[in-house]
């Protein structure tokens, strides 16, 4: 990485995340020089604020990565494999937020709170894991220094934001009309979240698992280097905007105590404890809307294995589901930069 301002390329920067990652830069003051925006032939020439001023997208093309030092790509795998050529002719850094790569042996899939040194290993690209495997890595990574972990069991509901700005402003116009007694078809996902809920729609497996739910199983075996963990997941769409959920059973290798899980969670990095339980209050999405932190409770011994605990946690899929952590990984290169030198 240069030992000077960076110039950076976003591939997708129309999208929900591309314009979350535009605003994080801004807000945690990444050294830039020089900024490019990059967007598909239907949405080239928006205008997006960046410090005060107006840039328009560009159409990419075989040239918009010249001189880049950073491509943050959030625009669909076949989008990142169509142009990782010239990226890799430029020898920018890829980091990229699609599925393309996160499976790949040379790819190093980071969560910084988690395998930040697997960055450093990196060949021209590293992977920014699926949003709710994100979330779950960050509890079940700090729990794993208790007792080995041996099996978990997660239920998900990810909201529309996971589908992107169209979903979102779907979820809006389906619920309005729903209750003005207006029922309309979903155009967006394929079933209308008004007041409904159904099972993510990614494609089947042989299996009978989706492709949403192996996701989670594959990537959360590569980022806590736990080849054989067994995992179990269904996942779901529910009529939330932003932020995911995920309700966690995990089951150790030793017993665990409730609070010695809690400490544990609440001294680690980016995670936070909302935990009252004279007023049953626990995580909600609207306590984790546009923050950093995964929030974490209703922590728990399974009634029916004393070596499991349950919990349930609460984050922002934009954010540190997809763009935060995108940045925080290229934040670790910098800082190694900065160590070296």
């Amino acid at each position: 990485m240069p030992d000077r301002p960076l110039r950076v390329a976003i591939l997708g920067s129309s999208g929900a995340v591309g314009c979350e990652i535009i605003k994080i830069l801004e807000e945690r003051n990444f050294p830039i020089s020089d900024l490019k925006l990059l967007s598909s032939s239907r949405s080239a020439g928006k205008k997006i604020s960046w410090k005060g001023i107006d840039l328009l997208t560009e159409e990419v093309n075989n040239d918009s990565f010249m001189n880049i030092d950073i491509v943050f790509a959030s625009a669909g795998g076949s989008i990142s494999k169509k142009w990782l050529p010239q990226i890799k002719e430029q020898n920018s850094l890829l980091i990229d937020n699609s599925s393309a790569f996160r499976l790949e042996n040379d790819v190093p899939l980071i969560v910084p709170e988690v395998n930040s040194i697997e960055a450093l290993k990196h060949k021209g690209i590293i992977a920014n894991p699926n949003c709710t495997t994100i979330l779950l890595s960050l509890v079940l990574s700090p729990l794993n220094t208790i007792s080995s972990i041996q099996r978990v069991v997660v239920s998900t509901y990810q909201s529309a934001s996971g589908a992107g700005n169209l979903a979102m402003e779907e979820l809006k116009y389906l619920t309005k009309n729903y209750l003005e007694g207006t029922p309309k078809q979903s155009k967006i996902l394929p079933h209308s979240l008004a007041f409904n809920l159904f099972l993510h729609n990614s494609p089947l497996m042989e299996n009978k698992y989706c492709e949403e739910e192996m996701k989670m199983i594959n990537e959360t075996r590569k980022i806590l280097n736990i080849p054989n963990l067994r995992l179990s997941a269904t996942c779901v769409r529910v009529p939330i905007l932003r932020a995911h959920s995920e309700s966690i059973n995990i089951e150790f290798e030793n017993i665990i105590e409730p609070n010695t899980a809690i400490k544990v969670l609440r001294e680690s990095k980016g995670l936070e404890i909302i935990e009252d339980l004279k007023s049953n209050r626990f995580p909600m999405p609207d306590d984790v809307k546009e923050k950093d932190n995964v929030a974490i409770g209703r922590i728990r011994t399974d009634l029916s294995n004393p070596h499991a605990l349950e919990l349930w946690l609460c984050g922002d899929q934009i954010r540190k589901g997809a763009a935060l952590n995108a940045i925080q990984i290229a934040e670790i290169l910098l800082k190694s930069n900065y160590e070296k030198s």
